[in-house]
């Protein structure tokens, strides 16, 4: 985690979001907050996040996979 919990605390995050990916919500949220949430603002910081979760998630499932140790698990991990 790039963000420490008091950062978190202080951002108001729910535990729910306080993740590997936490360092790039903090900012979303407060562009969000001075925007007003209107969807067209804040894109790059939106973007910035969701790559970061998408990334997360393919890492834990390479992970899982080498786990496993099943074939078709490792192979498809491969692919990515």
């Amino acid at each position: 985690m790039k963000a420490s919990a008091k950062e978190m605390a202080e951002a108001r995050l729910p535990l729910r979001y306080r993740d590997y990916c936490a360092h790039m919500l903090i900012p979303l949220n407060k562009c969000r907050h001075r925007t007003a949430y209107m969807p067209w603002k804040c894109q790059e910081e939106r973007h910035a996040y969701e790559k970061c979760e998408y990334e997360d998630f393919m890492r834990r499932s390479r992970m899982l996979a080498q786990i496993s140790g099943s074939p078709a698990s490792s192979a498809d991990a491969q692919q990515h």
